[in-house]
């Protein structure tokens, strides 16, 4: 089961940090990614991250103001935004894939408004 959380309403500059939880015993072999999704849009890659932590990769629309990370010891991923504008208003997912298994949360709403 993935569980996101931390999502909320903030106005444009503020910051938040995403969690995900991922009740598996093999945490550690899976990749992990953020994706959201904006009304009436496709659902995007925002970050996505290794098994071990070791490589990271942004969307052009992110990269200097949002982090991916993993703590493999608590099972959990996060997601720190900084700088947050309206246009990263959407539903946030969490995404695990490995060995062509791939699950998803339910996702959690950001809301970037003043």
């Amino acid at each position: 089961q993935v569980v996101e959380s931390g999502g909320d309403l903030v106005q444009p500059g503020s910051s938040l940090r995403l969690s995900c939880t991922f009740s598996t015993r093999i945490f550690s072999f899976y990749a992990m990614g953020w994706y959201r999704q904006a009304p009436g849009m496709r659902r995007e890659l925002v970050a996505s991250i290794s098994n071990d932590g070791g490589n990271t990769n942004y969307a052009d629309s992110v990269k200097g103001r949002f982090t991916i990370s993993r703590d493999n010891a608590k099972s959990a991923g996060y997601l720190q935004m900084n700088s947050l504008k309206p246009e990263d208003t959407a539903v946030y997912y969490c995404n695990f894939d490995f060995g062509g298994a791939s699950y998803w949360g339910q996702g959690t709403q950001v809301t970037v408004s003043s």
